[in-house]
C-alpha cells in the first residue's frame, strides 16, 4: 500500500482532488540532454525504458578510434565467442571473452603490453609469474573481480565454474589486429600462431 501524505494546506480537500501515487516517480529519465538518443534508440518512446531488457541485443563489433560508450556488463554476458574486439585504437584495446566450462585462457606473456581483465560472470582461478614454470601467484576470482597483468609475467584464467566465464580484457598498447573475432580457443590459437 503506498503512503500519500496530506498535501494541501486546506482543512479540508476538495473531493474530487485525489493524491493518487506515480508508478515510476523517482525512475524517470531526468537527464534531458539525451532525449532525442533515447526518442530514436527506443522503438516505442512511451514504454518506460529499462536496461536489462533494451541492452540485450549489443552488436558486437569492434567501434575503434570513435567514441563509442556501451554497457561492458551486458556487452560480456552477450558475447559467446572466446574472443571479440570491441574498440581498437592506438594505445587500447578492449576485446569481451567467454571461457568454457573446465577451459582457459591459455598460458602467455606480453613482454611490453600490460593488461586488465575483469569477470563479470562466473568463477574461476588467475595464475601469474616470472616464467611458465614458475607461477607464484594464485587467486579465485568471480563476479566483479578485476586482474592487473603487469607486461612480461606469464598468466592464465581457468574456468572452475559450472557455467562460461564471462570476462572482457584491457590491453595497452592493443595485442590483437582490428576487428579480432575468435569463435573458439583454438581459433584464437591457430591466429596467434600465423601472426607471430
Amino acid at each position: 500500500m503506498n503512503y500519500v501524505p496530506y498535501m494541501y494546506p486546506y482543512p479540508y480537500q476538495y473531493p474530487y482532488y485525489v493524491n493518487v501515487p506515480i508508478d515510476h516517480y523517482g525512475r524517470q529519465i531526468m537527464n534531458w540532454d539525451h532525449t532525442d538518443e533515447f526518442v530514436y534508440s527506443n522503438p516505442n518512446p512511451y514504454r518506460h525504458w529499462h536496461p536489462v531488457i533494451d541492452e540485450r541485443n549489443i552488436q558486437l563489433k569492434d567501434y575503434g578510434k570513435e567514441p563509442y560508450e556501451v554497457n561492458i556488463n551486458e556487452a560480456s554476458k552477450q558475447n559467446s565467442t572466446f574472443r571479440t574486439a570491441i574498440w581498437t585504437g592506438n594505445h587500447l584495446q578492449v576485446t569481451l571473452m567467454s571461457i568454457d566450462v573446465g577451459e582457459d585462457i591459455g598460458l602467455e606473456v606480453h613482454p611490453h603490453i600490460d593488461q586488465f581483465l575483469r569477470i563479470e560472470d562466473g568463477t574461476g582461478i588467475v595464475q601469474m609469474g616470472d616464467s611458465k614454470d614458475n607461477l607464484t601467484f594464485q587467486a579465485r576470482v568471480s563476479d566483479d573481480f578485476a586482474i592487473m597483468v603487469p607486461a612480461g609475467k606469464w598468466h592464465n584464467v581457468t574456468n572452475t565454474g559450472n557455467k562460461p566465464l564471462k570476462l572482457y580484457s584491457i590491453y595497452a598498447p592493443p595485442q590483437h589486429p582490428f576487428g579480432t573475432v575468435h569463435k573458439t580457443k583454438a581459433e584464437a590459437m591457430a591466429a596467434e600462431e600465423n601472426h607471430a
